[in-house]
């Protein structure tokens, strides 16, 4: 589950009211028939690569994407729910050039089911299951730029495991905690020719498959008052390599597993609502440390509402 999640609940007036972390994942509606929409707007700009041993190496040009997803989040029963978060882009890079255009990604479709309900007096968490599969509706074949390639072309299974739990602190202060593990494995390969997502190139027939991937990390959010919370995300990724195999626009049989890769990153924000089911959360996500892989940094704004 990548990117941020809205709050799983409106609450009462009289209680800390939250919009969620920009990255952590949030739990299935606390009630039937409750609606979520949380619109994200997000500028990302790669600014050095770590490489196999993860050493900083400057970068000529870095790939820069401007995105808007929005997390859509309906409750089915009181414990379960189903999650879509579409998202569109447009990325650019000097020396390879710019998207034709707006392009729709791969669609990541969850059933969310809160297995335990919360109790604080006695200290027993929310625990929430989440399965679901990644549709693959992104560009990822006979691409005409390679900034078209924003999809993989697999059905990609994803589950996790989130816990969630609050604290009453001295002084009328609250500290929500949040912690989660995320799995992601394809459950399909994809047809690839010529110019591809996967760094083929024109005359390539062949096919591709993404590497088993995952995410672990824990946001705390504390409020200062019921309105205002100061949020932090801190994330590992990892992902082993994708694998490609065909022949090549020369005939030569091709059959290769990139480099695995893994990353370190942190997200403050500052959370402010205006009432139990209207709020805005801002803030920036940025790598600093990991191993092949690009150190991102990305500024963000979302809006979370309930109805």
């Amino acid at each position: 589950m990548s990117a941020g999640a809205a709050d799983a609940v409106p609450l009462p007036r009289d209680e800390q009211w939250y919009t969620g972390s920009l990255i952590s994942p949030s739990g299935p509606q606390f009630k039937a028939g409750v609606l979520g929409l949380e619109p994200y707007l997000t500028y990302n700009q790669a600014v050095d690569y770590l490489g196999s041993h993860g050493a900083s190496a400057p970068m000529e040009s870095g790939q820069r994407t401007i995105s808007n997803s929005t997390m859509i989040k309906y409750g089915l029963t009181d414990h379960v729910s189903i999650q879509l978060f579409p998202a569109i882009s447009y990325g650019w890079k000097r020396h390879d050039g710019n998207s034709s255009g707006l392009k729709f990604g791969d669609l990541p479709v969850d059933f969310l089911w809160r297995f335990l309900d919360p109790d604080p007096k006695r200290y027993i968490p929310v625990l929430s299951l989440f399965v679901g599969m990644l549709m693959p509706t992104g560009d990822y074949t006979n691409l005409g730029r390679s900034q078209d390639g924003i999809g993989n072309g697999a059905y990609v299974f994803r589950t996790a495991l989130v816990e969630q739990s609050t604290y009453q602190l001295p002084h009328d202060y609250t500290l929500r905690l949040r912690m989660w593990g995320t799995f992601r494995r394809a459950v399909s390969s994809a047809q690839l020719a010529n110019l591809t997502s996967y760094g083929t190139t024109k005359g390539f027939v062949g096919r591709g498959r993404p590497g088993m991937s995952g995410q672990t990390g824990f946001s705390l959010e504390f409020g200062f008052n019921q309105r205002l919370v100061l949020a932090v995300d801190m994330v590992r990724d990892w992902a082993n390599g994708a694998r490609v195999w065909g022949y090549d626009g020369k005939g030569r049989r091709i059959d290769r597993i990139s480099a695995s890769s893994g990353d370190w990153m942190v997200a403050p924000a500052l959370e402010y609502s205006w009432s139990p089911r209207f709020g805005v959360v801002a803030g920036a996500s940025a790598f600093f440390a990991g191993h092949n892989t690009s150190l991102n940094v990305a500024p963000q704004i979302a809006v979370n509402m309930m109805f």
